[in-house]
């Protein structure tokens, strides 16, 4: 399936003189990507999986020379490796800080090595590394699970991914029968969510949402948790779960702002903010943070003590829920389903901006606030086609913004200085 991070792999390609890093969550497919891109890309592919392989681990203990390296992995693979034309996929690498420390020195080589890595819960251990981390001497790419374009690209709807995008740019409303069309893959994605192995499953029944393997999410989920303990001292990884599982119910109050307290009645900061720090360092977890004022930059007036936590996949936020999709798909749970629909566009966005914030002032709340051409935009969230909104009202009298952005069930249209975008047309937003 097509992922738009091969469009940053051929880049890298063009000028690889640092190792590259694919950082994300378990299952959003780096493993599949890396692999292709290497067999599709070079003459000559070596994969190595360094948590599974202790004879290739024990080679960075003993040295992080890359000569000695190569030197070492030729005689136990039974290989030459050329550095021209041979490209090293070390996956797993964050069981090896010394893999990791070797980077830099293949960064420094004057020999064209090709080396790519990956690996679950890269991002924590890049975040926790004893050593020296080797800044500037590695590109760190992130992925993160397939966007509803992709979702779209998989089920071979280019067409109807060109008509959305013209219609983003022109406002005007798409024929019925294709907006009703569009809705429809929109609610089928809302409970599948972007994980690869959901998607794939899908598209093997026939795109009969009733045929898919939903067993596959409690799997993913399973795992998350599993590494949670796996990769954590007892108590911290309990701590991490606790947060992790509490994260439907936070987003189920109406101020669905973090409170530790919905995690644990006896639950203080001090004693959960390492375990959020590593559940973000994961890419298990998406932040949005309240910002004090509405201007540039909006990292500036953060409040610290202020957030929204959502999950960083919206369909394992419904099989976290255990919400049974024909709930989504028959309309059944309009207050659940606002819920999936904001997690749905902060998953839209952070690939794209790598921090949300949302703002309150008054008594009122915005959704999210972007930046568009240096522009600060208000955007209001509809998980129907209801769309009346103090809020937004509010917000474009006080502080009449260039425009603003209405995301609902609604057609594309603009009128009252406000861009009507449909749920299906996320994907377009600063494109």
């Amino acid at each position: 399936m097509y992922r738009k991070i091969n469009e940053e792999l051929v880049k890298w390609k063009e000028n690889y003189k640092m190792p590259l890093m694919l950082v994300g969550a378990r299952q959003t497919g780096k493993t599949y990507i890396l692999e292709e891109f290497c067999k599709k890309n070079f003459e000559n592919y070596i994969y190595m999986n360094i948590d599974k392989e202790e004879d290739i681990c024990e080679i960075f203990e003993k040295t992080i020379d890359p000569d000695k390296i190569i030197e070492k992995i030729e005689i136990i693979k039974n290989v030459t490796i050329i550095p021209e034309n041979t490209i090293i996929f070390l996956d797993e690498i964050q069981v090896s800080e010394r893999a990791i420390s070797s980077l830099k020195y293949f960064c420094e080589s004057n020999k064209p090595y090709k080396i790519v890595c990956a690996g679950s819960l890269l991002g924590v251990k890049i975040n926790r590394f004893k050593s020296s981390f080797p800044v500037g001497k590695v590109t760190i790419k992130y992925l993160y699970p397939m966007d509803f374009e992709e979702y779209l690209i998989a089920l071979n709807e280019t067409k109807l991914i060109e008509e959305i995008k013209k219609h983003y740019q022109n406002n005007k409303a798409v024929l019925t029968p294709i907006h009703e069309k569009a809705l429809d893959l929109y609610k089928k994605y809302l409970v599948l969510g972007g994980m690869p192995a959901l998607i794939n499953n899908f598209i093997l029944n026939n795109c009969n949402i009733s045929h898919v393997n939903f067993e596959l999410q409690e799997l993913i989920i399973t795992s998350y948790l599993a590494d949670m303990n796996k990769y954590t001292e007892n108590s911290e990884g309990i701590k991490n779960s606790q947060i992790y599982n509490s994260i439907p119910k936070e987003l189920a109050r109406v101020n669905n702002t973090f409170k530790y307290s919905i995690v644990d009645k006896d639950a203080r900061k001090i004693r959960y903010e390492s375990s959020l720090d590593w559940l973000l360092a994961s890419n298990m977890i998406l932040k949005c943070d309240l910002t004090e004022k509405n201007e540039s930059p909006l990292k500036a007036f953060v409040n610290s003590n202020k957030f929204k936590l959502y999950l960083s996949d919206t369909g394992l936020l419904r099989a976290l829920s255990n919400l049974d999709y024909n709930e989504i798909l028959l309309d059944k749970n309009e207050m659940y389903k606002g819920v999936l629909t904001e997690n749905y566009i902060a998953c839209e966005l952070y690939p794209k901006y790598k921090e949300l914030y949302y703002y309150n002032f008054a008594k009122y709340e915005i959704d999210f606030l972007i930046k568009i051409d240096g522009d600060i935009i208000p955007i209001e969230v509809k998980s129907g086609r209801r769309t009346n909104s103090k809020s937004l009202n509010e917000y474009i009298k006080k502080y009449n913004p260039k425009y603003s952005i209405r995301i609902s069930s609604k057609n594309f249209g603009f009128e009252n200085n406000i861009k009507s975008v449909p749920l299906y047309a996320v994907f377009c937003i600063n494109n």
